[in-house]
């Protein structure tokens, strides 16, 4: 039987671009403003098919967060249907977003029978709410096989868009009993508390501002794998990552791959995959190489967080449906290679007002940095007091290769400023009240130490190594991961910045009743905040091994542990924070947590039975065909020369034969060590105790039969070996 890694080669090397495809042809015929959101039902595109009256009824709802009327969606239906019909549309689903971390949708077409008789219908029920089996999607606990009633609402917030012959239709996913069992929901909710709470702040400097709305710009990195490597490589295929594989000699290390020509092959790719993005309303704008080999990223322009995170989701899957058109595999783990950067999902965040004010952007003047100031030590303040919660947000089991390796941010949240925006907060935090603060005869108020300085935009350089990092008018989240929805992280953090910007008002409230000037109350309790969050700002480099001891005596979350780290969610404070801003109950935060907890040891358990396959089924029989090789060369070299001869010409064939014996051995002793760890973890009663299990003793285990897996790669002949190596895997294109 031929060798399928050589047959995987051979088919990899005759790949080329497709032929050009409808879509690229339009794409390089068409400016971009022509086909930019041509499948969205958008409010422009509504006027088409929608009365006047009925929009604006529509509008005013959406844009106050009111709950839309059954009457009126049922108007909104017949407009939907026949817009998506004239496009060719058959079929319509509700699009949502439940605990697997990806999207689910159930396709239903446009008619009904009425006595018998076939016609095209599509009520406001059908786009007002369906009913997806709860049951068989991650609950937690909250549905039991029995209870399986769950329903999916439309959110009006976020267009409906086509996808082939199908309507797609933004929803949120709840629960009979109401509560959520998606990540839509939350994220709603926490950007409306984040709205309430930052307009309350606002209004200390400005009573124009009617609403506050938080922004998301996401930077979605990724690998390409040929098909044919990627069929022939099962770690790939089931997990999505390479559970062995030993690092070519030539990776990521001359830095010549990043920001480089990007292959054609590839372009080709990014072309079909941007114009499909485009046509769904998704405004991607950047495209290059990244860091690694056959490593890249994409980015879109900033969007409302809401329709951010489903641009996000919807842009992972085209990817996936356009990379096979073009006999590609897209890896959206988070470290599919060891030993080279892995992936992430950077998430540029940042919270402006209807006024267009961007509050985390410096100001033109005194006042206007005073604005800024406020809203920047507040975000400080929460994720000060929610490191370890921000954590355990973007915390999983395939995250957890990532973080702290090769350009990775670290496992501890800390926030990088920059010089100067630290020296204005080390002013304030020395400075009187009575050196900063002056009024002068028109009320206007100044800000002493050097009236603090104008501060430009990118008045920061770049910190790679920092998780969270100010950049000029806004907090990169780096430590999110490639895989991830981005919701999960930004409702955590959207939560906890509308909680603290509550505690602030309530503080300086207090003291204006007490009789304290606004600008002075607003000045001290900034002041009272610079001093108590300093321990999470730090510039320095995020991988030394002096930074963790330093970050333990500041207080802050250094655990590593993933499953431990979930614990997080359940934290009295934490709960305390997320039932005041109405964000997740303690029941929902509960079934988050057993899913979390089950994901982790599911996605185990897999990985180390695939990991006992390959080297059981494949590396073991290629290195005892290869060490069989040697040992008949030696009897054969015995046969032919002396006795002092053989001892000299056999040597290196007996130390390669006892080291494949060695590993072998290790690997043998290993898989049966980690099958008995995870039948151990298995039988643990709680998905905790089961996910601490698998962390503590099945991972290293896999870790050791890893090591000497990869050992034996670099012994075996290449001829016999069957897996596609890391040469192969990244430099392929």
């Amino acid at each position: 039987m031929s060798n399928i890694r050589f047959e995987a080669i051979k088919l990899s090397m005759n790949h080329r671009a497709p032929g050009v495809q409808e879509s690229a042809t339009l794409c390089s015929e068409e400016k971009v403003k022509d086909y930019f959101a041509r499948d969205v039902f958008t409010r422009e595109r509504m006027k088409e098919y929608i009365a006047e009256e009925v929009l604006a009824a529509l509008f005013d709802d959406v844009d106050n967060g009111r709950t839309i009327h059954r009457e009126i969606a049922g108007i909104v239906a017949i407009g939907m249907r026949k817009w998506a019909m004239d496009r060719g549309a058959t079929h319509f689903t509700h699009w949502f977003q439940p605990l697997t971390g990806g999207t689910a949708e159930k396709h239903d077409a446009f008619f009904t029978l009425k006595d018998g008789t076939l016609i095209e219908e599509f009520s406001g029920e059908a786009l007002y709410q369906q009913e997806p089996d709860a049951s068989s999607f991650p609950s937690g606990g909250i549905r039991n096989t029995f209870e399986a009633r769950g329903y999916s609402a439309w959110d009006p917030s976020s267009p409906v868009f086509l996808i082939g012959d199908t309507l797609c239709i933004p929803t949120v996913f709840v629960a009979y009993t109401g509560e959520a069992l998606d990540y839509k929901t939350p994220l709603i909710r926490s950007t409306a508390s984040l709205c309430h709470a930052a307009r309350e702040v606002c209004a200390y400097f400005d009573k124009q501002v009617k609403h506050v709305h938080a922004n998301l710009g996401w930077e979605q990195e990724y690998f390409l794998v040929d098909e044919a490597l990627y069929n022939a490589r099962p770690d790939l295929l089931l997990t999505g990552r390479t559970l062995m594989g030993h690092l070519s000699a030539k990776n990521q290390q001359l830095g010549d791959h990043y920001f480089g020509a990007i292959p054609a092959r590839v372009l080709a790719f990014m072309r079909e995959l941007e114009y499909e993005a485009l046509r769904a309303g998704v405004p991607v704008r950047t495209r290059h190489n990244e860091v690694a080999p056959n490593q890249f990223e994409m980015a879109p322009v900033y969007e409302n967080v809401n329709l951010a995170n489903d641009h996000n989701l919807l842009v992972m899957s085209i990817m996936e449906r356009v990379a096979q058109r073009h006999h590609f595999r897209v890896l959206l783990h988070e470290k599919p290679f060891a030993g080279v950067n892995g992936s992430g999902k950077h998430c540029n965040w940042s919270i402006g007002t209807n006024t267009g004010i961007n509050l985390l952007a410096p100001g033109k003047n005194p006042y206007q940095n005073l604005q800024f100031i406020t809203f920047l030590v507040n975000v400080l303040m929460a994720v000060y007091k929610y490191n370890g919660l921000l954590k355990a947000s973007i915390a999983s089991a395939t995250n957890e290769h990532r973080l702290g390796a090769n350009e990775a941010p670290p496992a501890i949240i800390s926030v990088f400023l920059g010089k100067q925006i630290s020296a204005v907060l080390d002013k304030l935090e020395h400075a009187s009240a009575d050196e900063a603060i002056v009024i002068n005869a028109k009320k206007e108020m100044k800000l002493g130490v050097a009236n603090i300085p104008e501060i430009l935009l990118d008045n920061t350089d770049r910190n790679r190594t920092s998780p969270f990092a100010f950049t000029g008018n806004r907090f990169e989240f780096r430590a999110v991961g490639s895989s991830a929805n981005c919701g999960a992280a930004m409702l955590a953090l959207n939560a906890a910045v509308a909680e603290q910007l509550l505690l602030f008002k309530q503080e300086v409230d207090s003291r204006i009743e007490q009789g304290q000037p606004k600008e002075r109350a607003l000045f001290e309790v900034i002041r009272q905040y610079i001093v108590s969050c300093k321990p999470i700002r730090f510039d320095g480099n995020g991988y030394s091994e002096e930074w963790k001891a330093e970050a333990a005596r500041r207080g802050l979350n250094c655990e590593t542990s993933v499953p431990v780290i979930f614990d997080q969610y359940l934290l009295p404070e934490t709960v305390k924070m997320f039932e005041a801003t109405g964000v997740l109950s303690e029941a929902e935060l509960h079934s988050r947590c057993e899913v979390k907890w089950g994901t982790y040891n599911k996605k185990l358990q897999i990985e180390s039975r695939v990991l006992g396959d390959l080297v059981l089924n494949h590396v073991l029989p290629a290195a005892k065909r290869y060490q069989t090789m040697l040992l008949q060369n030696v009897l054969a070299v015995k046969q032919v020369f002396t006795a002092e001869e053989v001892a000299t010409l056999n040597a290196r064939d007996y130390d390669i034969i006892r080291q494949i014996e060695n590993h072998s051995c290790a690997i043998l002793e290993g898989v049966e060590a980690m099958t008995e760890a995870r039948h151990k973890a298995n039988r643990q009663t709680d998905e905790r105790s089961k996910a601490v299990a698998y962390h503590d003793c099945v991972l290293p285990l896999m870790a050791q039969i890893r090591e000497h897996a990869d050992a034996l790669e670099l012994i075996v002949d290449d001829e016999m070996w069957t897996l596609p190596k890391y040469r192969e895997l990244l430099f392929t294109h």
